[in-house]
């Protein structure tokens, strides 16, 4: 029976959020943060159908911090961390015949870029608290680096995962075969780069998301002065090479803070049982985004939140979230 990493919009029993925990990470952006991610674990908890959500805090103080924001509902748990990117250093979860497994990855702080203490093995904390069975998988793969359909179907970017920071005694044949073996992923559609300054060396997440079986989103340039053009580009044409059916999105443009382009994306979206949450900047295409994705997902609720504080520590509301697959019965 193959074990197979389900896509997004399969239902969740939960979704785990990490919360922002240490001031010297956030400084002057910890409390807007804080708001920001709190605002983004309500409204999937507003959206209702049963997704529990869980506020990851690394400590007392955030877990106060984090109740005092959450809705009622919304549950607190707490997990020491170094940082709130739970999609990269949590447990990624695979479905065999109803039954869960998780899977714990090597985590080297993106490349070296972030040595944090507690992320090494926030996977195997987390699954082991939930009561998983865990298999431990002895290469690096970030969360964020792969987007999955449920069909076995994923698209990476080789910019991340042949990138000789992660897992330099691996060629792409030996990464494909351990994908498959590690969450059945049969087919493998590989991107080039990824966003302009994403530290985490263009995780896909940031590029092309999957909205049904075979069907990948991938933004439009903005104008002249966007700074991905030519990556959106390239990637559209390597999608429909490769036969999917593309859908485009907007872009939010060039967007800089203290004069640097930042990797702004609405593509770090997540899809929840009832709501999908989409990351907003201030920029002019926000609303057009909301309605884009609405959409692609008519039976679900989109709604926009501002993600401008979050995206300070390098990432959105995808980057800081892991769901939880439900239970089905074989």
């Amino acid at each position: 029976m193959i074990e197979r990493q389900p896509a997004e919009w399969a239902p969740h029993d939960w979704v785990w959020i990490g919360f922002p925990s240490h001031a010297e990470l956030w400084e002057d952006d910890l409390a807007p943060a804080r708001a920001e991610v709190a605002a983004f674990a309500n409204a999937v908890h507003a959206g209702g159908d049963g997704e529990r959500v869980r506020l990851v805090a690394a400590n007392g103080e955030a877990a106060e911090a984090a109740r005092a924001l959450a809705a009622p509902g919304v549950e607190v748990q707490n997990a020491p961390f170094g940082d709130i990117w739970l999609r990269d250093t949590g447990p990624l979860i695979v479905t065999a015949g109803g039954a869960l497994a998780a899977r714990q990855f090597r985590f080297n702080g993106w490349g070296g870029k972030y040595d944090l203490p507690g992320d090494k093995d926030l996977a195997q904390r987390l699954a082991v608290e939930a009561g998983f069975d865990l298999r431990q998988c002895h290469w690096v793969l970030e969360g964020g680096a792969i987007e999955v359909d449920g069909t076995g179907l994923a698209v990476t970017t080789s910019q991340c995962l042949l990138n000789r920071n992660r897992n330099p005694g691996l060629e792409r044949h030996e990464i494909e075969a351990r994908l498959l073996g590690d969450l059945g992923l049969e087919r493998i559609l590989w991107l080039g780069d990824g966003l302009l300054n994403d530290h985490t060396d263009g995780h896909v997440d940031n590029l092309a998301r999957f909205v049904a079986p075979g069907r990948l989103a991938i933004p439009e340039a903005a104008g002249a002065d966007d700074p991905n053009a030519a990556v959106y580009a390239d990637a559209r044409a390597r999608a429909e090479a490769f036969g999917l059916d593309v859908v485009p999105l907007p872009s939010p443009g060039r967007v800089e803070r203290d004069g640097e382009i930042i990797p702004a994306s609405y593509m770090n979206f997540y899809i929840g049982n009832a709501a999908v949450v989409v990351p907003l900047y201030g920029a002019a295409n926000d609303d057009a985004a909301v309605c884009a994705v609405a959409s692609l997902f008519p039976r679900h609720r989109v709604v926009g939140q501002r993600a401008d504080h979050i995206l300070t520590g390098g990432g959105s509301f995808h980057c800081i979230s892991q769901q939880v697959p439900l239970r089905q019965d074989p």
